[in-house]
């Protein structure tokens, strides 16, 4: 049998090939790619039987490879290797695709190769791909990603306080007390959460969830305060729209 790793991380990928090359005989050659339309190219030339493939990949999410195989045939199994974390894994149950969770434990491998060996009728795995994309469509429906280091947190919008600006950063502050960093702008937040009722833009640092609002208060200019005490300012020139939506909504 033969076997890739496809994923962005050098170390994520030289940790998994050790554990194959050591603990998996019946994998005789293991090949790697750090982004999904190389990994698609050794695919397709050296034909693997098996597919360890990260989702969260620059350029293409492994979700995506579908797409480089439209009218070829599937003869690999497809076992993600993920970070994610509870919510997501629900997803790849419910779509029935074998997944590892970082750090990835050795009897696990040894089982989802087992399990890969076993199901190779390519309708079924091109079907349970599809099922998976729509699992994530469904689980992005009342949940936000939020890219942290130990990998991807799916939070839900009724968790959300409020986002603040921080340079090119973004800091998160959930309802249960805790704050995330994550690297993305308050642009990104605000672009996903258009359509959303629940957030308002009152300032360009800030984006609130109106449901945490306790009280608008006029010192230092018009602020909400917000379930956790923080002070949001409203900026001058969205006063009069801020307020139009307070009367509407409440």
């Amino acid at each position: 049998m033969k076997a890739i790793i496809i994923d962005d991380e050098k170390r994520a990928r030289r940790i998994l090939s050790t554990i194959i090359k050591e603990e998996c005989p019946e994998i005789k050659s293991v090949f790697e790619a750090e982004n999904l339309k190389n990994g698609v190219s050794i695919i397709k030339t050296k034909k693997p039987d098996i597919v360890f493939l990260d989702i969260e990949m620059p350029h293409h999410s492994g979700l995506q490879i579908l797409e480089f195989f439209k009218n070829e045939p599937i003869h690999f199994q497809i076992i993600f290797t993920t970070a994610y974390g509870h919510y997501a894994i629900e997803a790849f149950k419910l779509s029935a695709v074998d997944y590892l969770l970082k750090p990835i434990d050795i009897e696990e491998i040894k089982t989802a190769i087992s399990k890969a060996t076993s199901n190779a009728e390519e309708n079924f795995i091109k079907e349970k791909l599809i099922n998976l994309e729509r699992s994530f469509e469904q689980l992005a429906l009342n949940k936000i990603a939020l890219e942290v280091p130990k990998g991807i947190r799916f939070v839900s919008h009724e968790d959300i306080l409020f986002f603040e600006a921080d340079g090119a950063y973004t800091k998160v502050y959930l309802q249960n007390g805790k704050t995330e960093l994550i690297c993305k702008t308050l642009k990104h937040f605000a672009e996903q959460l258009v359509n959303k009722p629940l957030f308002y833009k009152p300032h360009r640092s800030f984006l609130i969830n109106l449901k945490y609002m306790t009280e608008i208060t006029k010192k230092d200019g018009l602020q909400v305060i917000m379930s956790n005490n923080k002070s949001i300012p409203i900026a001058r020139e969205r006063k009069e729209d801020f307020m139009e939506i307070i009367n509407r909504v409440f």
